[in-house]
């Protein structure tokens, strides 16, 4: 099943089916008025959503409209909590070398929280103060989940995974390194993060869905250039993990969202990467010094994942970089 908010005018949309191949549509809002409302009692809401998204497929429900990913929304427009992992190796191992530090990875996965009061639609137009600041794009896949009472554990924790998102996780690179010194987690360094334009329930991803991990590239364009496309198996932590390790003392609320990390692969010479820090790492280590810029304003990028049927999984994230502030 695949889940869309459509932009009506209110802060929180209005919740579509989508059909699977993101042509048509149809709103649902006799069933649940918002994804949000629809997470909150998702054991009464999914079966009468699912029933309505196998009607929109054989055509036997009316309304129907066109799906347009610039009408959409963030499937959640204002989350509960948005937590952001870094649960690639390949990506701390390359970020840390080109630094000249020893790699630290710890027994428990890496997790910082995010703001959430506001998420950045597919193709909305995305905000920043200066170039000077370091404009990057980390390319991300993302969970959301139901209510997860505290203490879960990974064998219960990939139940609550209920949806899965595409994500970039704009990042600021000239802020990173001060915030993270003074251990109070990033502010500056981490503008808005936008989401694709659908969110799909894990059975849509077929095999892709294994070790609840998603087994898809990612593919990212910065502007006309293919940046990279390296597949979302390599994690360390797989997404039932990460909810156990966010859940020890804590309930985690319907509507949370965790991010995997920069998706880096290990055969990054082949498959390339999906932020502008990890390619210049590998310049740094191979040359002594980067040579790709970051973002500068008026850029495109455009971040997408695909079925192994060739079909778009959650729709494309395409945003301009833009002066603003």
């Amino acid at each position: 099943m695949k889940l869309a908010t459509i932009d009506n005018g209110s802060p929180d949309g209005a919740l579509a089916v989508v059909s699977q191949d993101l042509s048509r549509a149809v709103f649902a809002g006799n069933l649940a008025k918002t994804l949000q409302d629809a997470l909150d009692r998702w054991d009464a809401a999914e079966p009468d959503l699912r029933r309505l998204a196998e009607a929109l497929e054989t055509g036997a429900v009316n309304d129907v409209f066109n799906f347009d990913p610039t009408a959409a929304k963030s499937p959640l427009p204002r989350p509960r909590q948005w937590l952001d992992a870094s649960a690639f190796p390949n990506h701390a191992r390359l970020m840390a070398k080109a630094f000249g530090l020893e790699p630290n990875f710890p027994e428990f996965p890496l997790m910082y929280q995010g703001f959430s009061d506001h998420t950045l639609a597919p193709t909305e137009h995305a905000l920043f103060r200066s170039e000077v600041d370091g404009i990057d794009f980390e390319g991300e896949f993302a969970v959301v989940l139901d209510d997860v009472p505290m203490g879960t554990n990974e064998a219960v924790a990939r139940d609550h995974i209920r949806l899965v998102m595409l994500a970039n996780d704009w990042s600021l690179r000239a802020f990173g390194p001060a915030e993270m010194r003074t251990g109070f987690g990033f502010i500056r360094a981490k503008p808005a993060t936008a989401f694709g334009p659908v969110a799909v329930t894990p059975d849509e991803l077929g095999a892709a869905w294994r070790d609840a991990r998603v087994g898809l590239d990612l593919s990212v364009h910065r502007g006309e250039q293919h940046f990279g496309r390296p597949n979302g198996t390599e994690m360390a932590f797989g997404f039932d993990q990460l909810v156990a390790h966010a859940a020890y003392n804590r309930r985690l609320s319907a509507g949370t969202i965790i991010g995997s990390g920069t998706v880096s692969n290990a055969a990054f010479a082949e498959v390339g990467s999906t932020c502008i820090a990890e390619q210049r790492s590998i310049e740094t280590i191979a040359n002594g010094e980067p040579t790709t810029p970051f973002l500068a304003f008026g850029e495109r990028v455009r971040l997408e994942a695909f079925g192994a049927d060739g079909v778009s999984m959650f729709g494309a994230i395409e945003q301009i970089v833009t002066k603003g502030g």
